[in-house]
């Protein structure tokens, strides 16, 4: 079975494909054949030997995905082999073949295809997290999305505007300002030096935005704080970037609230990730989102696909496909 491993921590050039031993369900697995794995800055995070320091080199990489069944341990009762499913934490998912515990898998409906789903899982649980959790966006409220065209922003910018909001997007490019405002930003900045803030007042007719969803690290940190309105909500994420730094909760300005949103506290038993997922997938089918794919990449160009992640030049998901094995 062929698989992406990490050599220890690095750059891209630590990834390697290898074949590894294929892998044992136990009783309460699934082993699913990949079909799509997920690429998300977590992952370059765990590169970076910024997470699972714990776990020895070298390891797999890749926690999301979708695929088929081919079996399931004696105690699995929800899922039958041939079933598709698609899930948002499976360590090892750049392979072709996983075994997966059946309490982190969902069922993928007919009307969604494997890239969908798997483009839409962990981005999408994001997303849905930030603005109907984390801060439930009311209509009229006013949003300001950071890498409005990346993959979470992209969704953001469409969930907040599905609930009635409007969006500030701010990008790095104005290549991307298109693809932002085709998500329904309502307003697109073009910043990449953090200076961001003075646009927005003038946008919010001094006022600011009621929420700012920033997973842009420590370089937008105080710029978001100060676009913010009295008793206005600051949604932080992302620390593949960096942290804030220290920060004295008495210098917060104008009553605003900050807080870390993990999108595990969206999902946080298996009921919940089912019913959100059936929720992010019902809202593609009635159209009322899209999902953006932004690359394809074979799974043997793994390296690739993180050094275009972190060079900031894509948009939307990018996704590996693993080689079929009866090709």
């Amino acid at each position: 079975m062929k698989a992406i491993v990490m050599q220890g921590p690095g750059g891209p050039d630590v990834l390697r494909l290898v074949e590894r031993g294929e892998p044992e369900p136990g009783p309460n697995d699934a082993l699913v054949e990949v079909e799509a794995a997920g690429v998300n800055f977590m992952d370059i995070g765990v590169r970076q030997g910024n997470f699972w320091t714990d776990t020895a080199d070298p390891k797999p990489l890749g926690v999301e995905g979708a695929g088929r069944i081919l079996a399931v341990g004696h105690n699995v009762e929800d899922f039958r082999p041939g079933q598709r499913v698609a899930w948002v934490y499976a360590p090892g998912s750049y392979a072709q073949r996983i075994a997966i515990p059946a309490a982190s898998l969902v069922p993928v409906p007919d009307e969604i295809d494997h890239r969908t789903a798997a483009a839409l899982m962990m981005q999408g649980l994001t997303a849905s997290h930030f603005a109907t959790d984390f801060y439930p966006v009311q209509p009229g409220d006013v949003a300001l999305v950071h890498a409005a065209a990346g993959g979470v922003g992209l969704l953001l910018t469409q969930i907040v505007k599905m609930r009635g909001g409007n969006v500030i997007g701010r990008v790095s490019s104005a290549g991307k300002a298109e693809i932002a405002r085709q998500a329904g930003a309502d307003h697109v900045i073009v910043d990449t030096k953090g200076a961001f803030a003075a646009e927005v007042m003038r946008l919010t007719g001094g006022e600011g935005v009621h929420v700012v969803y920033d997973g842009s690290g420590p370089a937008t940190f105080d710029a978001s704080m100060a676009s913010l309105r009295r008793c206005g909500t600051f949604c932080w994420y992302g620390p593949v970037l960096g942290d804030s730094g220290p920060l004295r909760i008495t210098s917060l300005p104008r009553s605003i609230k900050i807080g870390y949103a993990v999108f595990t506290d969206h999902i946080s038993t298996p009921a919940l990730l089912r019913e959100r997922s059936k929720q992010l997938f019902d809202w593609i089918i009635s159209g009322a989102i899209d999902i953006r794919i932004g690359g394809l990449y074979p799974l043997e160009q793994a390296a690739r696909a993180h050094a275009d992640m972190e060079s900031r030049g894509t948009t939307g998901k990018l996704l590996l496909i693993p080689p079929d094995p009866r090709a």
